[in-house]
């Protein structure tokens, strides 16, 4: 039996994931999760052999949650489901080292079947997604200055950055000042504006 997380903020869509898998004979779905915060700690809890990310989570994106499970839960199989076929965004999936890549609109076998093959080791990429990374600029900045900058891009403080992702103030000013730097921009709302408009963010 595969243990099987899924974290997806869009209610019917997860509920639609855990119903899809939940009918395969060998899949279990041991959680749920609709904000990136929390997936770390449940993960942690629940020990997943496979956890299946949205990119776009409220609280921390799929990506960044990716980087984080590959270090505290290394026997855990990182599959990432997304919307978006953007060139960039797969880049940045690839660069963290996910062992799956898969779109939303893939058949729902599809979806099963990537389980399945991450779960024994494989790497599993749709095709047409591969064909968009060879076509994407590298991003230079750390998963903690992207993950930054996307708080900061959607309003949040340096204070609330901090209180989000458990950081002192001062490194997420850090993070900001390094990402600023990297991307040679002029100051952080233009380091946000560069991040978003390559797809990094």
């Amino acid at each position: 039996m595969i243990r099987v997380l899924v974290a997806e903020d869009m209610h019917m869509i997860r509920g639609a994931l855990v119903a899809l898998l939940s009918a395969e004979a060998d899949l279990e779905v041991v959680a749920e999760l609709a904000e990136g915060t929390a997936i770390v700690p449940r993960a942690r809890e629940v020990v997943p052999d496979v956890a299946v990310l949205d990119v776009d989570l409220p609280g921390r994106d799929g990506l960044s949650v990716a980087a984080e499970l590959r270090t505290v839960l290394p026997g855990c199989r990182i599959l990432v489901l997304t919307g978006l076929g953007q060139a960039a965004v797969v880049r940045r999936a690839l660069d963290a080292d996910v062992h799956g890549f898969v779109l939303k609109d893939a058949p729902p076998a599809r979806l099963a079947a990537a389980i399945r093959e991450v779960a024994v080791g494989r790497r599993v990429v749709a095709d047409e997604l591969a064909r968009a990374a060879d076509d994407a600029d590298r991003c230079p900045l750390a998963a903690r200055e992207l993950e930054v900058l996307r708080l900061v891009g959607r309003g949040d403080t340096v204070d609330d950055v901090a209180g989000t992702l458990h950081l002192s103030a001062g490194t997420v000013r850090n993070y900001l000042t390094s990402a600023v730097g990297k991307l040679d921009a002029r100051s952080r709302v233009d380091a946000v504006r560069i991040a978003a408009e390559q797809g990094w963010i």
